[in-house]
């Protein structure tokens, strides 16, 4: 593979409203810097605990803060928000799911993601829940009865497993979290710059 191919890791967390935000605008990242995009989700809340964190929503005054900038935020980018019910929510099922659509067709895998997110995003649905995820599993053309049944599967337990490992072991601490070339950028407002980096080839 060559350099100009190599691809942009965009980890991610099904939770996280601003990597709800990159969801919806990566594919035009993706397109302007002739970079291929893989998708990677993670689950943040192992990565917390390593670092003594706790989600920011529960952290005072920045919680506040927060709330009102993940609106704000798809505001700017235009991309319809709404703030769910229950926030933030467990997101194993959601994760699994992902890599069980992605080691089938990582296209339709994609998608599956961006209908994931929009569903918690802009319509307040549980997708903490397994059965919500297989649900939208099935809006999106997959097979949910064959998903129902490998969300408990050990290898797919184990994979999920490993992609969490190998996202801690890259240094990912956020959402979204993109790694090009070896270089880290964090949050949906660091684009650009992977956008700069890419095009000047670093500084």
């Amino acid at each position: 593979m060559t350099e100009a191919a190599t691809p942009i890791d965009f980890y991610f967390d099904f939770s996280s409203p601003y990597g709800y935000i990159a969801s919806q605008i990566v594919d035009e990242m993706e397109k302007r810097s002739g970079r291929p995009v893989k998708w990677r989700p993670t689950l943040l809340g192992v990565t917390f605990k390593i670092m003594g964190q706790v989600p920011l929503v529960e952290v005072p005054m920045k919680g506040d803060y927060a709330r009102n900038d993940f609106a704000r935020s798809a505001r700017l980018h235009k991309v319809e928000y709404r703030q769910p019910g229950k926030f933030p929510v467990g997101t194993v099922a959601a994760c699994r799911a992902f890599y069980w659509a992605d080691e089938r067709d990582p296209a339709s895998a994609r998608a599956f993601a961006k209908a994931l997110y929009r569903a918690y995003f802009t319509e307040d649905k549980d997708i903490g829940a397994p059965v919500t995820v297989v649900d939208i599993a099935r809006s999106v053309g997959l097979d949910a009865t064959a998903l129902a049944a490998a969300l408990e599967d050990p290898a797919l337990k184990d994979r999920a497993k490993r992609e969490v490992e190998s996202a801690i072991a890259a240094g990912v601490f956020g959402s979204p979290f993109f790694v090009v070339d070896g270089e880290a950028f964090w949050g949906v407002d660091r684009m650009p710059m992977v956008e700069e980096w890419i095009r000047t080839g670093g500084w």
